[in-house]
């Protein structure tokens, strides 16, 4: 009889949601009890040039998304955290100065403080050297020819189906080009573990990306681990994290610790990409407040919900947020360049 109720509530909000289909920015499963607020339009407007579309290389490198993806496979096959690195990666390049590979620029003495080397990156932003491995395979087919953003976004995607078992995997589109500024100061725009709702919601749309895109983009803290400083703040009796959560993480983050130790954000499924992460969040199992905060209405909960009950619905809307986040201020045309090393404009 408890299957049938829980059944029947699924199926109405299913139906409820469908109603409202057409102003959830193509994420129809999920309710909306409030009226959309309009993405705002991006803060450069691109340049002539060829728009993303799939299939980018056919024709001058074939064999293009093939090669990342090989590379890609390799690198997570001895350690899928090189592959949570790279999705993580994919996010903060897109929310600081859009999809242009700003976030893979090295130090110079005229900018001796790029994004990579800023709090939220470094030192845990991970999978560095397997960007620089793809592109130079790629340099050695097709010189000059696929763009270090693009390849950030290929690999996001291919560590994404491998660490899924094939459950997560989306065309991209591509055809970006690669920035030429990298400035520290300009990660403030990505959203630290302690924000709440109301501020997610908000660093999300600024980006062009709405509460649906929110729930769906948390969902890859099921891979990865993360430093102990990024949620001690919640180690302390007062916090809602599960009790016997937050007394393992005392022992694993002692407060008198020399060092910043890392534990795995999933405790469940910490290697695998799947819709576990739901589960945590309603179990309180999480780490982060920003994680905790998914539930503090009731729109952002239902959405939790149906991710962790409804099975290949997590999977089938983390990749179109994938390839909704990585149009964010993309540079084409003579906005940006194809740059011969990842870590150098040219």
């Amino acid at each position: 009889m408890a299957r049938v109720v829980v059944f029947i509530v699924l199926v109405a909000l299913l139906g409820a949601v469908t109603a409202q289909a057409q102003a959830g920015y193509g994420y129809g499963s999920y309710p909306s009890p409030t009226p959309p607020t309009p993405s705002p339009p991006s803060q450069t407007p691109s340049p002539a040039g060829p728009p993303l579309r799939l299939d980018f290389y056919k024709y001058s490198c074939p064999k293009a998304e093939a090669i990342v993806s090989e590379v890609v496979s390799n690198a997570t096959a001895g350690n899928p955290g090189i592959g949570a690195g790279l999705v993580r990666m994919a996010f903060h390049d897109c929310f600081v100065r859009g999809c242009d590979a700003s976030v893979l620029l090295d130090p110079t003495p005229a900018n001796p403080q790029p994004e990579k080397l800023a709090p939220p990156n470094f030192p845990s932003l991970r999978g560095f050297e397997v960007i620089d491995e793809a592109k130079a395979a790629l340099e050695r087919a097709c010189p000059g020819t696929v763009s270090c953003a693009d390849i950030v976004q290929f690999a996001a995607r291919d560590a994404s189906k491998f660490l899924s078992g094939g459950r997560v995997n989306y065309p991209m589109p591509a055809g970006r080009r690669d920035g030429r500024v990298s400035l520290a100061g300009e990660t403030i725009d990505l959203p630290p573990p302690t924000f709440n709702l109301t501020e997610l919601i908000g660093n999300f749309r600024n980006k062009g990306l709405n509460v649906a895109d929110l729930v769906v983009l948390s969902g890859a803290h099921t891979i990865g681990r993360s430093h102990c400083s990024s949620f001690s703040d919640r180690l302390s009796g007062s916090s809602d994290m599960n009790p016997t959560l937050a007394a393992s993480l005392r022992r694993q983050c002692p407060a008198n610790a020399t060092t910043d130790p890392t534990v795995v954000q999933d405790i469940v499924t910490p290697d695998r990409m799947d819709n576990q992460y739901y589960r945590n969040v309603l179990n309180r199992n999480v780490l982060f407040t920003s994680d905790a905060a998914l539930v503090s209405t009731f729109q952002t909960r239902v959405m939790v919900f149906l991710s962790s009950a409804i099975p290949g619905l997590w999977e089938q809307r983390f990749g179109d947020a994938m390839v909704k986040m990585a149009g964010i201020e993309v540079k084409t045309g003579a906005n940006g360049e194809i740059r011969r090393n990842c870590r150098a404009v040219n």
